[in-house]
């Protein structure tokens, strides 16, 4: 129903910065909550940031204060990632949080955090 293309990862060292960006194939992004996502190797994903239509926004523990979820448009999204730390290496995916697109996942974009 959409798709959706991530960018930005690659290798960073502890305490860097990146900014992931999520584009969409339709003009979901205003209609429908937006979330960032993780997985890790042997996990599920998990919920990284949330951004609501009314630009409401949620955090992971593990993250707040040092990521921000932002909307450019209806089909650009970021997740700006700050200091950044090597327990914050998976891959991330963005999602259009809907019942209509729970199976719409991009192919993720990898983020790995090392010295």
């Amino acid at each position: 129903q959409v798709q959706l293309v991530e960018s930005g990862g690659g290798l960073v060292q502890p305490g860097g910065s990146l900014r992931l960006s999520c584009a969409a194939s339709r003009s979901v992004f205003t209609m429908y909550n937006m979330g960032w996502y993780r997985q890790f190797v042997e996990n599920q994903r998990e919920l990284v940031a949330q951004i609501s239509s009314g630009n409401n926004t949620n955090y992971a523990d593990s993250v707040k204060g040092r990521f921000i979820i932002s909307r450019e448009n209806a089909k650009k999204v970021y997740l700006q990632m700050n200091n950044l730390k090597p327990e914050d290496t998976a891959v991330y995916y963005c999602h259009v949080d809907h019942g209509l697109f729970r199976n719409d996942w991009g192919q993720g974009t990898q983020v790995t955090v090392s010295s």
